[in-house]
């Protein structure tokens, strides 16, 4: 994965997900709700398709409650991440 995707919450609220590669080419998702948590995971394994990250990212930061939601999502699409900072 070469590419960068950001995703903000599209209800006003700060809430914002992304996704980047780490230096030795992983995939990494990052989440900051714009005042005090911010949290990395890094994608477990190899990913059968970005579109299929980048579309649970999308449908979690839409949701009020982003990180279960982004846990629900991910696990419906069978992505396993490790949590790198909590």
């Amino acid at each position: 994965m070469g590419q960068q995707a950001f995703f903000h919450a599209p209800h006003g609220g700060a809430d914002f997900l992304g996704l980047r590669t780490d230096r030795k080419g992983m995939t990494e998702i990052v989440y900051d709700d714009g005042v005090k948590r911010r949290m990395v995971w890094r994608v477990a394994g190899r990913i059968a398709s970005e579109a299929h990250l980048s579309d649970a990212l999308r449908a979690a930061v839409g949701s009020l409650r982003v990180v279960p939601t982004l846990y629900d999502e991910l696990k419906k699409r069978s992505i396993a991440i490790e949590a790198v900072i909590r």
